[in-house]
């Protein structure tokens, strides 16, 4: 396990602590980065565009804020990489399919711009599968992203580059999206903090067309809650053009993320009725679920507040129904990935009434649970239902033994995106091969920064940050 003394290991705190002091460059930790990132992406595959050119002149104005005792904020001169799905001006965005093949915007969409107007530097895009509807990594125009600890495996999806490029090392940041559990799966399999905001938290205007109506939001990845509560702060604020984010008066504020005023009551699920779920996966959580009791929390374990199996059959109408939207706008599925196709035939074939039923069941589920979370303050479940498969199968078709769909190893995630909830994933102990597993901590709505709190003890009392991969070697 090394220990963290290359620019390439350090988090985005103490990056900026040494770019405040001077002991150490922006350009210097941009030039590693870039360097890692040309010794290891040709094995994970996690980077899909690189802007190198760009990123080196970043850092050096940044460099010269610095200097000149003016930086722009906690983020400045930071590395962060950005995923396929979101716009970036000047770089490609495909979201990894062919139909958007060649696709240059002009200009960042919000998020984007907010980090680049807080001094961070752009490295590139991260990979995805196409149109980010699946668990998996992997697109006809780019191949297959690996898990940095077994290249073989997938690091899940849809932020596969993105959590493959920072649990390597290839930068201490990246944002992604998350509109099934496409943050905190992938956090998950890899050993990351990963932050699915409430619906609204992270305004959002200028990208992509939505493909699953509200339930996609920003997420953010890093290896500790402060790198992730710094993100949030800085990306929080409300904008008028996203009527979602005018739920919130203000971004967050950090002290908001580093208190607890009484100590959390917490549900505990770590099984869904019948749904399987792996056995190492149990009982990591249920070691996790022990380390928050010593943190000063109250767990209760219990079934969820809901019908989960509700959920999933409303989650079943929005998601191909979306997907077909998107393909049809953009030419029609005759080049889209084979893996696709089925889903995008459901799609085609869900009447208006199914898909205004499953719309109103999420308008159902929402209201339902601002009454479970007057009294409960988190649910803590696992993150992820199955250990990673291998990198280019499209999800695991037996879990624990039993057979499973498309969706199974994501059966404690999209119910999150459907409420429009704020979730982490926060790292377990590893399985008996060394592999990562995630816990998720699930609040109510606006709960961010409570959430990153109870990481932050969480963090204190089992801490994870200097696991590395052997390849970050």
């Amino acid at each position: 396990m090394p220990i963290p003394n290359h620019p390439w290991q350090l988090s985005a705190a103490d990056l900026h602590q040494k770019f405040r002091t001077q002991s150490l460059s922006p350009v210097v930790v941009a030039e590693a980065v870039l360097a890692r990132i040309a010794a290891l992406n040709p094995t994970l595959n996690a980077f899909v565009h690189l802007d190198a050119a760009s990123a080196i002149a970043a850092a050096e104005a940044s460099a010269e804020r610095y200097r000149a005792g003016r930086p722009l904020g906690p983020l400045d001169g930071v590395p962060v990489s950005i995923k396929d799905s979101l716009l970036v001006g000047g770089m490609p965005a495909t979201w990894g399919s062919r139909l958007l093949e060649g696709n240059v915007p002009a200009q960042d969409e919000l998020p984007v711009a907010r980090l680049r107007a807080a001094g961070a530097v752009l490295l590139g895009k991260t990979n995805v599968p196409e149109f980010t509807v699946q668990g998996y990594t992997c697109n006809l125009l780019f191949g297959a992203t690996g898990n940095p600890w077994n290249p073989a495996l997938t690091p899940g999806g849809s932020s596969g580059g993105a959590v493959s490029a920072v649990a390597a090392g290839l930068g201490p940041l990246a944002l992604g999206t998350d509109g099934g559990g496409s943050t905190r799966r992938p956090a998950g399999h890899t050993g990351l903090v990963g932050l699915k905001p409430s619906l609204g938290r992270i305004a959002r205007t200028g990208g992509f067309p939505e493909i699953y109506n509200d339930l996609e939001v920003i997420g953010l990845f890093g290896r500790r809650i402060e790198d992730v509560a710094t993100m949030l702060c800085a990306l929080s604020a409300p904008d008028p053009r996203d009527r979602h984010s005018l739920a919130f008066r203000a971004a967050v504020a950090m002290e908001e993320t580093q208190d607890l005023t009484k100590p959390p009551r917490i549900l505990y699920a770590p099984r869904l009725d019948q749904h399987p779920v792996d056995s190492g996966i149990v009982a990591a959580t249920d070691t996790a679920a022990d380390a928050l009791r010593r943190a000063g929390c109250l767990i209760e374990n219990g079934p969820l507040p809901f019908d989960i199996d509700a959920a999933i059959a409303a989650l079943a109408v929005l998601m191909p129904t979306g997907l077909a939207m998107i393909v049809d706008r953009l030419g029609g599925p005759e080049r889209i990935t084979p893996a696709l196709l089925p889903m995008y035939e459901s799609g085609k074939a869900v009447s208006g009434g199914a898909y205004l039923a499953a719309l109103n069941h999420a308008t159902d589920l929402r209201r339902d649970l601002a009454g479970f979370y007057s009294a409960y303050d988190a649910i803590l479940t696992p993150s992820t239902a199955a250990q990673p498969w291998p990198k280019d199968k499209v999800y695991p078709e037996r879990i624990a033994g039993q057979d499973a769909g498309p969706r199974g190893h994501a059966v404690y995630t999209g119910w999150v995106n459907l409420a429009g909830l704020p979730g982490i994933s926060l790292p377990a102990e590893p399985d008996a091969n060394g592999m990562p597993i995630g816990i998720q901590l699930v609040g109510g709505f606006g709960s961010d920064a409570l959430l990153l709190a109870i990481g932050r003890r969480y963090e204190a009392i089992a801490p994870w940050a200097e696991r590395w991969p052997a390849i970050a070697g």
